[in-house]
């Protein structure tokens, strides 16, 4: 008989145990930590203790996400309430940079805007010309693009620090009728703050705030 025959046995007549009560004060098998001689009760145990310590450890990880998700929405909530209380192109671009590079702790932020505002208060940084690839490239993310991929152009944007730039997220500015009218990067030294499997979902949120904030004082 073979070890698989013995465990499907065991498996189809739980019974066995019942009838032979005695046997398992008699079966011994190994620790799995010490390797010496327990019983199939301590060993239950033993196992019983291990899954505990593995669904505490996954509990304080959850527990972890939960916190850093509620601290991030705090951050979006503050930056949201700067925004609607800005009056003008000024105002939401000073939000904009001062809640990402501050609450956020961003190392670099950089937005362009074309296609709207040419008022007198349009006359930032954020109105210089783009290229068309720029453009074209803002207009093709379905989604915030993480990592150094895409277009590099908009590096350019931030002078001499680009060279040492090795993560950014590009998020495209759009119209409610879905037509991208800018680009908000967001860049850091560090290679792991805007990799390519970043969850987007609050970026993306904020690209939609900024969005609003920016037409709204535009348009």
């Amino acid at each position: 008989m073979t070890s698989e025959q013995v465990a499907r046995y065991l498996q189809d007549h739980p019974e066995f145990f019942d009838q032979y009560a005695d046997l398992l004060a008699l079966v011994t098998i190994p620790d799995p930590h010490s390797g010496r001689a327990i019983s199939i009760s301590e060993r239950q145990l033993i196992s019983l203790r291990d899954k505990v310590r593995s669904l505490e450890t996954k509990m304080s990880e959850l527990i972890s996400f939960g916190e850093e998700n509620d601290a991030i929405s705090d951050k979006v909530h503050v930056l949201s309430l700067a925004l609607i209380s800005a009056l003008s192109v000024s105002a939401v671009t000073r939000a904009v940079y001062s809640h990402l590079g501050g609450a956020f702790a961003v190392p670099h932020v950089a937005l362009r805007v074309w296609g709207v505002g040419d008022g007198a208060d349009a006359n930032g940084v954020e109105f210089d010309s783009v290229t068309d690839a720029v453009q074209a490239f803002a207009s093709g993310l379905p989604r915030p693009s993480c990592g150094l991929t895409g277009t590099h152009e908009a590096l350019a944007w931030f002078g001499s620090a680009a060279t040492g730039l090795r993560s950014i997220a590009q998020v495209p500015l759009r119209h409610p009728n879905g037509n991208c009218f800018g680009l908000l990067v967001m860049a850091s030294e560090d290679q792991h703050r805007f990799y390519p499997e970043l969850g987007t979902l609050y970026i993306e949120r904020i690209g939609e705030m900024v969005s609003t904030a920016l037409l709204r004082v535009m348009l």
